[in-house]
């Protein structure tokens, strides 16, 4: 069964999603916050396995809250939805930790193969926002001399940096073995290594990671 804590600021909003939730098997939903300094004290007291986060709520936000909850370290995933098609709110999302980045707007079967991907530990992100998302705002935080400087690469082989670089460029597993000459399961050790050494949950903080570093640049 997994947990989920409903965040968003209109009743209306909980109520539909609590429902779906309470239809869907496998699915609970364990309780409501109505902004985000709710979200992240319900979360400590529930230990939800995920946490629906809107972000504009009043008080403290869901992109603060999201901060919080996962600097706390727990099993808690966030997946942030919310109404704004807005790239840098995904971006930020991201960046303070979210597993994935869904819109309201998202059919139901979207919103719950979403919430299932993100309590597996894997990433999900608005198909509409995905390529927007490296293109437009990976440049922030590109230094010319991260690739080389950056802690966090130095504990990678050649073959780990190589498979980062192609994790960072939105190559699937099946994609990064035809390239690379490797078997699939080959690169999933891989990608767990790299994972594990970056200090990164899943792939797309994988992602973010290529690019802070420098490894990779929007195009």
């Amino acid at each position: 069964m997994t947990t989920v804590l409903i965040a968003d600021d209109q009743p209306l909003q909980r109520m539909g999603v609590r429902m779906l939730l309470e239809g869907t098997p496998g699915l609970e939903p364990v309780g409501e916050a109505e902004h985000g300094g709710e979200a992240v004290r319900l979360a400590a007291e529930l230990r939800p396995d995920v946490v629906l986060m809107d972000i504009r709520m009043p008080g403290m936000d869901g992109l603060e809250a999201t901060r919080r909850i996962v600097a706390t370290g727990g099993r808690t995933r966030v997946l942030i939805v919310t109404t704004f098609d807005l790239d840098e709110y995904a971006y930020d999302g991201l960046r303070a930790g979210a597993g994935g980045f869904l819109l309201k707007d998202a059919r139901p079967e979207e919103l719950v193969a979403g919430i299932r991907a993100v309590a597996s530990g894997d990433a999900v992100v608005a198909p509409s926002l995905t390529r927007r998302l490296l293109d437009a705002y990976a440049h922030r935080v590109l230094a010319p001399t991260a690739a080389v400087a950056d802690p966090r690469l130095r504990s990678l082989t050649d073959r780990e940096r190589e498979v980062l670089v192609a994790i960072g460029q939105g190559w699937n597993n099946t994609e990064i073995a035809e390239r690379l000459f490797l078997t699939e399961s080959t690169v999933k050790k891989h990608v767990g290594r790299v994972l594990a050494k970056i200090g990164a949950r899943d792939r797309i903080q994988a992602v973010i990671a290529a690019y802070d570093t420098g490894l990779v640049r929007a195009k």
